[in-house]
């Protein structure tokens, strides 16, 4: 809560992180989406404290972090996993030895690591490269042997660090679908730094967009997605813009219960115009966002039965 930090660089300073709250619900995925600078990385690697912040407090399952040292931060810190972008395997290791590999740090006993190893590349779906070497891997499933690798621990919390983002999309697809599928079997919670909005719009329950080291927007996607002005509903709809006049802007979630259009010209004897728009599935439900040009003397009226009816209205200019 309250993140700040500041790197001293060159004897002059430099803010990467201005003020962060950042709380992410425990069985959530929670996305931070935002440009190269903004201060994603900065603030992923606070939350395990890689990074000390230069003022705030970091909090994980309990345990704040910021006011432990020594072996309890790293007792604590075996409770959050990590993924990195370019997946950070050893070379000389085999996928078995490489998911083994913070065990045998950690002092497990060989036959409870050999047993985890199995469990976890059945999970990932690796169980058949046990022997094979990073060098012999797909981008993908190198970035599947780094899940299995972060998950050794059994931890409560995954950090994702632009985990996509050297993937093809439909290998990016399928790691996303993983991390999913491992939090709901798993109930893990998963916080996750990305530059791509089809990563948020694909798996994240909450998510925040940040930029210059702080947050501009943070909450529930289907919350933000509902809120006038939102960035994050800019983002993922991109909307051709129109120098029409009387041009209304539409979202809904789910698919509406009648022909709202058709009831509008017969209700209010309105002209009806739709200028653009789509529907996309974000957070397991469709949204759908409208561009519609509505003209009439009953205008005014019929806006209001749309907003009666659950849509969010926003009103060009």
């Amino acid at each position: 809560m309250g993140l700040r930090k500041v790197y001293r660089l060159k004897g002059r300073e430099v803010l990467a992180l201005d003020g962060v709250d950042l709380h992410v619900r425990q069985g959530e995925i929670f996305g931070v989406v935002g440009q190269s600078g903004a201060g994603k990385s900065t603030l992923l690697r606070c939350v395990n404290l890689l990074e000390r912040p230069t003022e705030g407090r970091v909090s994980v399952d309990g345990a704040e972090l910021t006011a432990l040292g020594g072996a309890r931060l790293r007792a604590a810190r075996r409770g959050i996993g990590m993924v990195h972008q370019h997946f950070a395997l050893l070379s000389s290791r085999t996928v078995a030895g490489n998911v083994a590999f913070p065990l045998e740090i950690a002092g497990v006993p060989r036959a409870e690591r050999r047993a985890r190893v199995g469990e976890l590349l059945d999970l990932v779906g690796l169980a058949d490269k046990a022997r094979a070497h990073p060098a012999q891997l797909s981008g993908g499933q190198k970035q599947r042997v780094g899940i299995a690798r972060a998950l050794a621990s059994r931890p409560k919390v995954l950090l994702s660090d632009e985990a996509t983002s050297a993937l093809d999309p439909q290998t990016t697809e399928s790691i996303l679908d993983l991390l999913r599928r491992l939090n709901r079997e798993l109930g893990l919670t998963i916080l996750l730094i990305t530059h791509e909005m089809d990563v948020i719009k694909r798996i994240c329950d909450s998510a925040a967009i940040m930029a210059d080291g702080a947050f501009l927007e943070s909450g529930r996607v289907l919350d933000l997605l509902a809120a006038p002005g939102s960035r994050l509903a800019r983002s993922l709809f991109p909307l051709p813009a129109t120098d029409a006049p009387d041009v209304v802007t539409l979202t809904y979630t789910g698919k509406p219960d009648e022909p709202l259009m058709s009831e509008l010209t017969r209700r209010f004897d309105v002209d009806i115009n739709i200028l653009g728009g789509a529907v996309e599935q974000v957070s397991d439900q469709s949204v759908g966002r409208l561009n519609v040009q509505i003209q009439g003397e009953r205008r005014e009226a019929a806006l209001t039965y749309l907003h009666g009816k659950g849509l969010l209205v926003e009103v060009a200019g």
